[in-house]
């Protein structure tokens, strides 16, 4: 790295060029774990994400992948920098009460230290098939403590000062039912981190410290943009409540509440009203509801903002201890960061629809419809999450049959689906009227039908099976969604051990509609039924 001192006020136009070349780094870690992963989950659906923290743990860039991932990560970088981190480690972590989500999503966590000084961290956060745990996919819907749902790795380094930790290795291999698919998962994150010192190594002898002071540089910018933005919005108090179709071990409603509080150039979102941490598993890690609300923030102001650590900071978080929102360890928590996070969601975009409701759209699926499916002798674990309903806009339609809010992952494709696990397609298809009517229409729900091949158990966690996507402005709530195994109909969260031959179907929820029917242009509702979006 040059010793040539930088002028610490950098001109706009080398801003926007270092900005871009740090973001680039981000994407190309991603495209690098992608290419080189080897479960279908990341290879083909891509739940996967990646981004650079600088040496003070602040996240500098970020991949546009899962937002769920993405607002955790820096608790993850917290942890890791409190094991003084030297160049050449690389740090395993999916603790969710130390830095990450639920524990399939592992995290790696890498020093940048092209010059044998460390100025910052590569880190990359994937969900992986199988960690253990007590049933296939390591998601039991029943789970009552943490140890129930597979192996729980605090920071530690899988590789010291660049020698491969060989008994952290073979501790996490011997703890998951796909060794050889986990094995190259890492490999292939390992790889993405790697890609970050090489690229951020030539970025400084490209430009020197000014690389370093462009850090700060973006930051700031971030902050000074949602600022702005956030001074844009009517200042005021907005409130909203939902709730979760049980917890996996009742089916008692869960309720979920949020305050949002705009006062010129900040947000608080405080979470009080919401229920106390429950006895399943959909617990969620402080974390992950800091995730949702900045995933909301951002969607509601400027989504163009660079989200990195400054655009964050205007916005506090706060949620009571011990409650659903802040649970302490043993809870179970793997269906937090999947279902209670889109509740999150949710309940964050239906408070600010009141300030502003011409930014918001009535609501969407809420759920990731998460299936799994896995024999026990660990041959192989099929994980996805389906796509359904996107809700109705202020000026358009909802779109048919996408992820919706916590995850942007792609489907399986079938293709891919039918050569890697003993598995057939049935049915992928979109739900007709499944979408809210309304001057703008919901999206539509899917319906995916699997037949299982081998002997296996079906595990499913998914929600809006009895509370519908709620319409906006005038508009009609979207249709739940509905489980079934072998044609008979299967709670919201269930786990279920079957016999070759057996048939899967998860229908998915379409989105609310939004504004009154009424004034549908009729243009429009001849489009619908000639596209055969609804029934006849």
């Amino acid at each position: 790295m040059s010793d040539a001192d930088a002028d610490p006020e950098i001109d706009p136009v080398s801003l926007e060029i270092l900005r871009n070349q740090l973001e680039s780094v981000a994407s190309e870690m991603g495209h690098v774990l992608i290419r080189g992963a080897y479960s279908p989950n990341i290879k083909e659906r891509r739940d996967c994400s990646t981004a650079l923290f600088d040496a003070h743990g602040r996240m500098v860039a970020q991949a546009e992948h899962i937002p769920v991932h993405l607002g955790a990560m820096p608790d993850a970088v917290a942890v890791v920098r409190e094991k003084d981190p030297k160049p050449g480690d690389v740090f395993v972590v999916n603790d969710p009460f130390a830095g990450g989500t639920h524990l399939p999503d592992v995290t790696l966590v890498s020093t940048i230290a092209p010059d044998g000084e460390v100025v910052g961290y590569a880190v990359s956060r994937a969900h992986h098939a199988d960690v253990g745990g007590s049933a296939p996919g390591s998601m039991p819907p029943g789970a009552r403590e943490i140890y129930e749902e597979g192996l729980r790795l605090p920071a530690v380094r899988l590789v010291d000062g660049g020698e491969p930790n060989a008994a952290v290795r073979d501790l996490i291999l011997a703890n998951v039912r796909t060794p050889d698919e986990r094995e190259a998962d890492l490999r292939a994150q390992r790889a993405a981190n790697a890609r970050a010192e090489e690229r951020v190594g030539e970025l400084l002898d490209e430009h020197g410290k000014t690389l370093i002071d462009a850090f700060d540089a973006v930051i700031d910018y971030s902050r000074d943009q949602m600022e702005t933005e956030i001074g844009s919005l009517p200042d005021g108090t907005y409130r909203a409540k939902d709730v979760l179709e049980g917890d996996g071990v009742t089916d008692e409603d869960v309720p979920v509440a949020v305050t949002v509080t705009v006062d010129g150039a900040t947000i608080d979102v405080d979470f009080a009203g919401t229920a106390d941490r429950v006895a399943g598993n959909l617990n969620a890690p402080f974390s992950v509801a800091k995730s949702a609300v900045y995933f909301v923030v951002r969607a509601v102001t400027d989504p163009e903002i660079p989200p990195n650590h400054g655009c964050y900071e205007p916005v506090s978080v706060s949620a009571p201890a011990e409650s659903l929102l802040d649970p302490d360890p043993p809870a179970a928590v793997v269906g937090g960061n999947v279902e209670t996070s889109q509740r999150v969601t949710d309940v964050t975009l239906a408070a600010l629809a009141e300030a502003v409701p011409d930014r918001v759209p009535a609501g969407g699926q809420g759920t990731m419809n998460n299936l799994i499916i896995g024999d026990r002798s660990g041959e192989f674990t099929y994980y996805e999450t389906i796509g359904g309903g996107f809700g109705g806009r202020p000026a358009k339609d909802g779109m048919d049959g996408v992820q919706v809010g916590m995850t942007n992952t792609l489907n399986t494709p079938v293709e891919a689906l039918e050569t890697a696990y003993p598995l057939r397609v049935e049915r992928y298809a979109l739900r007709p009227s499944s979408g809210g009517d309304g001057r703008y229409r919901g999206g539509l729900g899917l319906e995916r039908t699997v037949t299982v091949e081998t002997d296996a158990t079906v595990s499913l966690l998914t929600e809006r099976r009895r509370t519908a996507p709620r319409g906006l402005d005038g508009g009609e709530d979207g249709a739940t969604g509905r489980n079934l195994i072998d044609g008979e109909t299967v709670p919201a969260k269930a786990s279920v051990d079957v016999a070759a031959g057996t048939t899967v179907s998860v229908r998915t929820p379409g989105g609310g509609g939004h504004g009154d029917p009424a004034e549908r242009d009729p243009d429009a509702r001849e489009r619908d039924r000639r596209d055969g979006k609804v029934e006849k």
